[in-house]
């Protein structure tokens, strides 16, 4: 598998403010320190973009509900992804969150025999439970810890038995553990994923020759520039099931509170080799709206 080179990316121009600290951090209505409800991830979890963490989604603490919805776009060199969804946070114990995934082939579909513009669809349904530990408060060293479960239903199970995958439909377990170093402004976050999915589920799962589950890993790092901006970097591995060269993932992203409820996510994206077609990097944008 290669190792992408990850490359100068796509910052947002919020660079001007101070860092923040504990004495001057800004605090939602719901409870939660401003961006620490994390964004919305490629699943519709709530984490960065490529990398689960143990945030539960909306802006309550013990005592409420909340709710987040989202619309991501990626654009590559030869494919479109787009996806939409919403996530319920419950006393801040428990998440639950739907996305729809739409991954446009475009002219790619037709060397890949599916024509010209075909469109891979898929839906992740997924539960999250914070075991233990809190990402701001509590013992400064211990981190949120949560444990979740996302099933993924491909809706082009013929496109995925074709390929070589055994099922069109999976399961994905993630153990997540988050800190916020509020005295250093750092979020650190680290995600085992047990998975056998192919590209994220759009490609199917496992494959015929008896390739199943792997234990994978999500990490993030993340600079508090101020008390509505963050910077920092992701890095997810992943299975190659299929033979394709399916390789590993990295992104540089920023984030920015536009106000107490809506934040703006940009990143530069390095996914690798998709079906065979090398290089694919690009941009990643992302809004999320919370309560």
């Amino acid at each position: 598998m290669r190792t992408p080179c990850v490359a100068t990316g796509l910052m947002l121009a919020i660079l001007s403010a101070q860092p923040a600290h504990a004495d001057d951090l800004e605090w939602f209505e719901g409870g939660k320190l401003v961006l620490t409800n994390g964004v919305t991830t490629i699943e519709g979890t709530s984490g960065g973009g490529i990398a689960t963490w143990a945030t539960i989604a909306g802006l309550e603490m013990d005592n409420g509900v909340g709710v987040s919805g989202h619309a991501t776009i990626i654009e590559l060199p030869d494919y479109g992804w787009q996806s939409h969804g919403v996530a319920v946070g419950i006393a801040n114990r428990v998440e639950l969150s739907y996305a729809r995934q739409n991954f446009d082939t475009r002219d790619v579909g037709t060397a890949l025999g599916l024509g010209e513009g075909y469109v891979l669809n898929q839906d992740i349904f997924a539960a999250k439970l914070r075991l233990l530990g809190d990402v701001v408060y509590g013992d400064p060293l211990l981190p949120q810890v949560s444990l979740g479960v996302e099933y993924k239903r491909s809706l082009d199970g013929d496109v995925a038995a074709a390929v070589g995958a055994a099922r069109a439909e999976g399961l994905d377990y993630t153990l997540s553990a988050t800190k916020l170093f509020l005295s250093r402004s750092v979020l650190v976050n680290a995600t085992a994923r047990l998975t056998e999915a192919n590209q994220n589920g759009l490609l199917g799962f496992g494959s015929a020759a008896g390739a199943g589950h792997s234990l994978q890993f999500e990490g993030s790092l993340g600079y508090q520039l101020s008390r509505r901006a963050v910077i920092g970097a992701e890095v997810r591995t992943k299975p190659d099931n299929l033979g394709l060269g399916e390789d590993d993932w990295f992104d540089l992203f920023a984030a920015y509170a536009v106000t107490d409820n809506i934040t703006v996510t940009a990143a530069y994206v390095d996914l690798g080799s998709i079906a065979t077609f090398e290089d694919q990097r690009g941009a990643f944008l992302s809004a999320q709206v919370a309560f």
